[in-house]
């Protein structure tokens, strides 16, 4: 009985931690934050009902580009940078932090993309093979595109939550708006594809906004992660800044630069970057 009794306690004990942790940590501020990428994403899923079949060549290097931008301004001044200035206090090993998590995204990508079989834009496959329909693993990569840019997200509320990572609240806004602005037209450049190859416009939204569904689970499950150890919060930080790269080297990049040779991508590029840089140095 008292076995039992203690089993049951601990149950009790657990679910309330739970539940404390989860009220913490998801209040209105961060639970709208989380949901702002997404938002985006949808969005640019919706534009299948006013773009035409297939998006062109040169509108398609303009959205990767931007795309890119974004997330590579992104990765440095909403993630390393204040995981650097969050580890100054080991002197000169205060790049540990940042390089350990930058290096651990990256293989921790590097390893999701080995393992899942998903399709690029460009129609290559990649990972392992499988019997999964062309439109599913378009819908996979997009999926992988998403999960480090829920993490990003997630990792800069909980750092600003946690009060020890020199990230304020409009710093945090700064990001989502900035993820879920560079969503907008990575949800049209997904959807479009999937309409190419015959699905419906409606069904074709859907899997679009299911493909940003990710987003929020990811941030969600970060930041419950971060409040339960604060200390991993630099190497938390890196890690999105790490697996986010991973996704501009491996994915946008060679996107916006593959065909016949065009300036507009690099153009969109450096406009994306520019404006992440605006948005978080002015509400940061």
């Amino acid at each position: 009985m008292d076995m039992g009794g203690g089993t049951s306690f601990h149950v009790h004990e657990d679910s309330f931690f739970l539940k404390k942790l989860l009220g913490e940590t998801m209040n209105t501020e961060t639970l709208l934050g989380i949901l702002i990428p997404f938002v985006g994403t949808s969005l640019g899923a919706a534009m299948v009902f006013v773009l035409k079949k297939e998006i062109s060549a040169v509108l398609q290097k303009i959205l990767t580009g931007f795309a890119a931008g974004v997330m590579v301004a992104a990765s440095f001044w909403s993630l390393l940078q204040p995981a650097l200035e969050s580890s100054e206090h080991m002197g000169t090993l205060s790049f540990l932090p940042a390089a350990v998590g930058f290096l651990i995204g990256v293989g921790f990508l590097l390893l999701l993309d080995v393992i899942t079989p998903h399709m690029h834009l460009d129609h290559q496959d990649e990972g392992p093979r499988s019997g999964l329909k062309r439109t599913t693993k378009l819908i996979l990569a997009v999926t992988l595109h998403n999960i480090p840019e829920g993490m990003a997200v997630g990792v800069v509320y909980a750092g600003f939550r946690s009060g020890n990572a020199g990230i304020t609240s409009a710093g945090a806004l700064a990001l989502a708006l900035g993820i879920a602005i560079q969503n907008f037209p990575e949800g049209a450049i997904v959807s479009m594809p999937l309409r190419a190859e015959g699905m419906s416009k409606g069904k074709t939204f859907l899997y679009g906004v299911l493909s940003g569904v990710v987003e929020p689970i990811a941030a969600a499950v970060t930041i419950v992660a971060a409040g339960t150890v604060v200390p991993i919060m630099p190497y938390l930080l890196a890690f999105a800044a790490g697996a986010m790269m991973y996704v501009v080297v491996e994915e946008l990049i060679p996107e916006m630069s593959e065909g016949k040779h065009s300036n507009w991508g690099t153009i969109a590029f450096a406009l994306g970057f520019v404006l992440m840089m605006i948005l978080d140095v002015t509400l940061g």
